[in-house]
């Protein structure tokens, strides 16, 4: 029966998509550091699994699905990277100063810890292999078998390319200034703040373009000012959220505040403008789990922007 037909791919996009909201968040720490931006991984994860979902019927047997996940997340960065022209691999020396895992020592903890303190841009700096080899042992505890054969390599090179990740990264590391350019808001920006701040949702609604488009990660695109402006009318019932300008990776956002109290932000948003227009707007509410990477700035000015008024 043709009913009988569509069970199988059924129950495996069903094990697709419930695996698929527990693997997110580390999905993102992989991929975040491969794009050297929590923002492009978010984007790469969003691909990844949207093109997951349309692989799988087309798969003769279900492969292993976490391996397979990180495969197809692995293939959508290289891809980009590669648009990129993000500097290619370097030749593989012997592997030296690599703890075999099964005999773990404070040295070896030390250097694990350097790379997840390690602010997510600064992996751009690394070739790709090495990048990969590191996120995957250092970052994420994959077993060193799992990540040579996720990256069709051989645990020798697989060694040889955390040797030289970890030397390059504490080299990097060592170079970097420990402070980050603090910049003022744009107006635009500013004014999106200060206007949210006192809940003034007309004055919202009246900034978005005809043709304005909303990004809620987990959720169906919003695309038109009818349609977008609802997204204020759901903020209206939700007391105490406070915004602040600031700075992500080169990137103009929007620190979201549940509580004006909070030390740190709770997620974020960008938008982006034509004039004094929205024409797009990406709010990650509905995956904090980027947060946990992501290194805001603030001008001292931006957390009291809009504060008279406001509720």
């Amino acid at each position: 029966m043709i009913k009988g037909e569509h069970f199988p791919n059924a129950d495996r996009r069903a094990e697709l998509l419930a695996l698929a909201g527990k693997l997110r968040p580390e999905l993102h720490r992989y991929c975040s550091r491969l794009m050297g931006s929590v923002i492009e991984g978010e984007d790469v994860v969003q691909d990844t699994l949207a093109k997951a979902f349309i692989a799988l019927d087309g798969l003769s047997e279900t492969p292993p699905l976490r391996a397979w996940l990180f495969r197809v997340a692995h293939n959508r960065a290289l891809d980009l990277l590669r648009s990129k022209a993000v500097r290619v691999s370097e030749p593989i020396e012997a592997a030296q100063n690599v703890i075999d895992e099964r005999n773990p020592d404070p040295l070896e903890a030390l250097m694990r810890q350097e790379a997840v303190r390690t602010a997510v841009s600064r992996f751009a700096e690394l070739p790709i292999p090495q990048r990969s080899v590191l996120i995957l042992k250092d970052i994420l505890d994959e077993p060193l078998a799992d990540i040579a054969l996720l990256l069709d390599l051989t645990v020798d090179s697989v060694k040889a390319h955390l040797a030289r990740g970890r030397a390059r990264l504490r080299d990097i590391n060592g170079k970097a200034s420990q402070f980050s350019e603090i910049k003022p808001p744009s107006a635009v920006v500013a004014r999106y703040v200060a206007l949210f701040n006192r809940r003034d949702w007309d004055g919202l609604r009246g900034l978005l373009a005809d043709d304005v488009k909303l990004n809620q990660s987990t959720h169906p695109v919003r695309v038109g000012s009818a349609d977008v402006g609802m997204f204020f009318s759901i903020y209206a019932k939700i007391d105490g959220v406070w915004l602040a300008p600031a700075w992500l990776e080169g990137r103009e956002v929007i620190a979201v505040f549940e509580n004006r109290l909070d030390a740190k932000p709770n997620y974020f948003m960008w938008l982006e403008w034509r004039g004094d227009e929205i024409t797009f707007i990406r709010d990650y509410k509905y995956v904090r789990y980027v947060m946990a990477d992501a290194e805001l700035t603030f001008a001292p000015e931006a957390l009291d922007i809009g504060g008279s008024g406001a509720s």
